[in-house]
């Protein structure tokens, strides 16, 4: 790594111009997930800094006029003047897309901010924007604004006062302090939410042990410090903490092999689930990728290997699959690694093909040497025990599932009579609506468009994924329905090109029951089908809660917020009708609020935040009722907004 880090180190791709003209292509959107993208650019330039060894505490703060500020205590930005930009390096991160000293690896050995487009995004994208650097016992500053050009047009990111000396800084003192106020006129009334700031950060501070995070939202009089000195073993405890736990403390494993460095930490519960949960370079990469494979692969086989060592399993014996293995398993990995190649739906996939290999070798040695140790040779036997009971329900599984993958399983027994399918043969252009009752089952028949849109009630309540054994969840006659209309198979067998419909969509009542369903499919499809997640392909419908009527006038309220507006807007003389369920409309209600594609309000539901969404299901449909009220009591009021949403958007 270079010893020096001087505006010569930074490298300029491609300039600013497009970014406030579409910054939904730098930023995904300018909503509530973009405005936090523009705070990640920043967040991310720092902890880059300490990842690699410089400094070791970030400062966030949330400011009450809207604005925010990312202080860290790594090098400082470069303040000299860069050889062909004849500007200071300051500026040039600043004011230059995809300019940084991160693509040589001669600086920084590992980076994050690479999986997104610079600080000078965020730049662009803020009204105004500070930069207070220490650095050479001294503090500069150089501040930005968008302006309006001489043709009246908004240019993002003007220098307003070029690079300067402020005056001596303390001797020891370095880093960098960003202050910037998202643009009004970008974002509109999107705010940044604490709750995702400081779940961000908490990540964070696991993922880099011994990391400082000082967190302040000063809008709500909130201040955390995130630090964990155990890393990835305080991630996976805090992971486990609704569960029942095998062994204590977690496995941690570390090594390198040939630039890509890998820590990893596994603990085992009695719960039938895995887990696992990855990132490259601090990015979660929540559709896993090469490196998942190489270690469920090196998993499987240390697993075997030690087995027949310890005299677990016998020479007739036939070795073990690696989803007995994994049964109960949480395991963060964290892998640091130059030249990354994101790749899947959205961008969360590690493609590079090496990686995988090496990964291998590098858990190869590390979980061997780590189980020839004799106090660790206890937990194997615990894992083992746990391995061979899954072992044996998998094979009593075995033909429930051959049944759940039949290639005719649109005409078995356990459709005949519930599905109402659709004749469209485009799997794309296909709909099929999972609706709760019969009687709303009924209605929607009737309403539905026979060409796109398939039907399939379901009588009663789904069984809880999380709560049951494989086989269990099997054995349910609505999971199995599902299973068979959908054709994808499930968990290991999973294959998403056999899916019969692009839109699933989940129709129950608005209600603390419906509420409910929904949590228990949502948690079906997150434990055993998550691509379907990660592909976008799981909706929630919304049925409205009242109808509004005066006259010939008719109007839908779908929440009890925008219902006094609607009613001051009829005036006197109206009628209201609450519906209690679906079953309540008939087919022309149920068509044109509900299923229309041209009137109807669908909810996309995707994962984020993979170990947010684990904790918060795990919480939600796991055993431990404590925390469950505890989470409850804390977060959710049910007459405000389904606790889904907490959990999967």
């Amino acid at each position: 790594m270079s010893k020096t880090y001087d505006s010569k180190d930074i490298v300029v791709l491609e300039g600013l111009d497009a970014v406030r003209l579409r910054p939904g292509m730098y930023i995904g959107g300018t909503g509530s997930k973009g405005l936090h993208h523009i705070l990640w650019e920043i967040v991310d330039n720092s902890i880059d800094e300490i990842a690699n060894g410089f400094g070791n505490k970030i400062t966030v703060v949330l400011h009450k006029d809207g604005g925010a500020t990312v202080a860290d205590d790594g090098r400082g930005i470069p303040v000299d003047m860069h050889p062909t930009l004849k500007v200071s390096g300051a500026e040039v991160v600043f004011t230059q897309l995809h300019a940084g000293g991160k693509f040589d690896n001669s600086n920084y050995s590992y980076s994050g901010g690479l999986h997104g487009v610079g600080a000078s995004v965020t730049n662009a994208l803020s009204s105004s924007l500070k930069v207070q650097i220490f650095r050479n016992k001294k503090e500069y500053q150089i501040d930005f604004a968008s302006v309006p050009d001489k043709e009246g047009k908004i240019k993002g990111g003007v220098v307003q006062h070029a690079l300067h000396e402020v005056g001596v800084a303390p001797s020891s003192k370095t880093g960098t302090i960003v202050t910037f106020m998202p643009d009004k006129e970008i974002f509109g009334s999107a705010t940044f939410n604490t709750d995702v700031v400081a779940k961000r950060l908490r990540e964070l501070a696991y993922l880099n042990k011994g990391m400082e995070v000082d967190f302040t939202d000063e809008r709500t009089h909130f201040n955390k410090v995130f630090k964990y000195d155990g890393g990835l073993m305080d991630f996976v405890e805090y992971l486990n903490e609704s569960k029942t736990v095998l062994h204590k403390p977690p496995i941690y494993i570390e090594g390198n092999n040939q630039g890509v460095n890998l820590a990893a930490a596994i603990q085992y519960t009695d719960s039938y689930i895995e887990t696992t949960i990855s990132y490259v370079n601090n990015i979660p990469t929540s559709e896993g990728g090469t490196h998942e494979v190489g270690f469920k692969t090196a998993l499987t086989k240390v697993m075997n290997d030690t087995a027949r060592r310890l005299g677990l399993l016998k020479e007739k014996e036939q070795n073990l699959m690696g989803e007995d293995f994994r049964e109960g398993i949480t395991v963060m990995l964290s892998l640091r690694m130059q030249n990354v190649q994101f790749e899947g739906q959205t961008k969360t996939k590690l493609g590079n093909p090496e990686v995988k290999a090496k990964v291998e070798a590098i858990v190869n040695y590390e979980l061997n040497k780590y189980f020839e140790q004799k106090q660790n040779a206890k937990i194997f036997e615990i894992i083992m025990e746990k391995a061979k009971g899954a072992a044996r329900v998998r094979l009593a599984a075995k033909k429930a599932k051959e049944v759940a993958r039949q290639k005719n399983s649109i005409e078995s027994s356990s459709l005949i009579g519930k599905l109402a399918n659709c004749s469209g043969k485009k799997p794309e252009n296909n709909e099929i609506f999972i609706v709760e009752g019969d009687s709303a089952g009924g209605s929607a028949k009737q309403a539905r468009d026979r060409g796109f849109q398939a039907i399939l009630p379901l009588k009663g309540k789904p069984l809880n994924a999380e709560k049951k054994r494989l086989d269990q969840v099997l054995a349910n006659e609505e999971i199995r329905t599902i299973i068979a209309a959908l054709g994808t198979g499930i968990g290991e067998d999973f294959d998403i090109e056999y899916l019969k419909y692009h839109k699933i969509i989940i129709l129950s009542d608005a209600d603390q029951d419906g509420a409910h369903i929904r949590a228990i499919l949502l948690t079906f499809f997150f434990r055993y089908m998550k691509e379907l997640l990660m592909n976008g392909n799981i909706y929630i419908g919304l049925p409205p809660l009242y109808k509004v009527s005066k006259k010939d006038k008719t109007e839908y309220v779908y929440s009890d917020k925008e219902l006094p507006e609607v009613l001051e807007r009829f005036g006197k003389g109206y009628t209201i009708q609450r519906y209690k369920g679906l079953g309540e409309m008939n087919p022309e209600q149920l068509w044109e609020t509900t299923m229309d594609p041209s009137r109807r309000t669908l909810v996309r539901v995707g994962v984020d935040d993979a170990a947010n969404a684990e904790v918060i299901i795990t919480t939600l449909m796991g055993d431990d009722i404590e925390s469950r009220k505890a989470y409850l009591n804390e977060y959710v009021d049910f007459n405000k907004e389904d606790v889904l949403s907490k959990v999967v958007e």
